[in-house]
């Protein structure tokens, strides 16, 4: 990755930020009301090119307007997003929810993923090392501008009887050691290998509970609202690890 200059880094924190927000390509003119940036639109519009360039930004085929690349996604979640952590008492009330299963894992797994697509308002996915995936909230995505477009919504709901694709994704993760941090895993447009998947993206951690390991995640808009989801999924993933130890 090219380094950016932190003019460069406020005009892509911007845009990103702006179009999570509003799922549409964002423009030098709305940028410079919008953010007070202290710079004119042409300014801006040579750092938008500039960073388009660079592989951050991509240009709408419908407007002047651009939004970030996958790249510029992960650049954002990696450098510049502030995490929302989930309050004590969120975590409380899902403890609570998955508590009483934390002895019968195929409940418990179930259980945690269904709290997850209810917690996210997204489709929750997860594996086992014994070959089982679990899905829940699909009919959340439809609600995402996203999924209007039917090849899109179409091959998303595809995946979830494709059970050589999650086990992919988990050899591509592969598995910490026991304690040790690790940093959550995205996929974000081209890197989930499918036509149609290009604006979606799907945020997962790894998890180790007694015997068994496997992923569990999300999978939605690419342009999702990454610092409160990154911190639930790390969170459902380390219950997932500790609450049968």
């Amino acid at each position: 990755m090219a380094d950016l200059t932190q003019r460069q880094i406020k005009i892509l924190k911007c845009i990103t930020e702006e179009f999570i927000e509003t799922a549409a390509p964002v423009g030098s003119e709305n940028l410079e009301r919008k953010f007070n940036l202290g710079i004119s639109s042409a300014t801006i519009r040579n750092e938008m090119s500039a960073l388009t360039q660079l592989g951050y930004l991509k240009k709408s085929h419908l407007s002047a307007g651009r939004g970030p690349t996958s790249m510029g996604l992960k650049y954002y979640v990696r450098n510049l997003m502030t995490p929302k952590n989930m309050s004590i008492s969120e975590e409380i009330g899902v403890k609570e929810k998955v508590w009483d299963y934390r002895n019968e894992f195929e409940r418990l797994i179930k259980e945690t993923t269904r709290e997850l697509a209810v917690r996210t308002r997204s489709m929750a996915v997860s594996t086992t090392d014994q070959g089982a995936v679990y899905s829940f909230g699909a009919s959340n995505l439809l609600e995402e501008p996203e999924f209007f477009n039917i090849d899109v919504a179409k091959t998303v709901l595809s995946l979830i009887d494709n059970v050589n694709f999650w086990f992919e994704i988990v050899k591509r993760a592969g598995i910490a050691d026991p304690g040790s941090e690790q940093i959550i895993h995205l996929l974000i447009g081209e890197d989930l290998g499918m036509e149609h998947l290009e604006p979606c993206g799907f945020i997962y951690q790894t998890y180790e509970s007694g015997p068994h390991r496997g992923i569990v995640g999300i999978i939605g808009p690419a342009r999702c609202h990454y610092q409160s989801i990154i911190p639930v999924v790390d969170y459902f993933a380390t219950l997932l690890s500790t609450i049968t130890r």
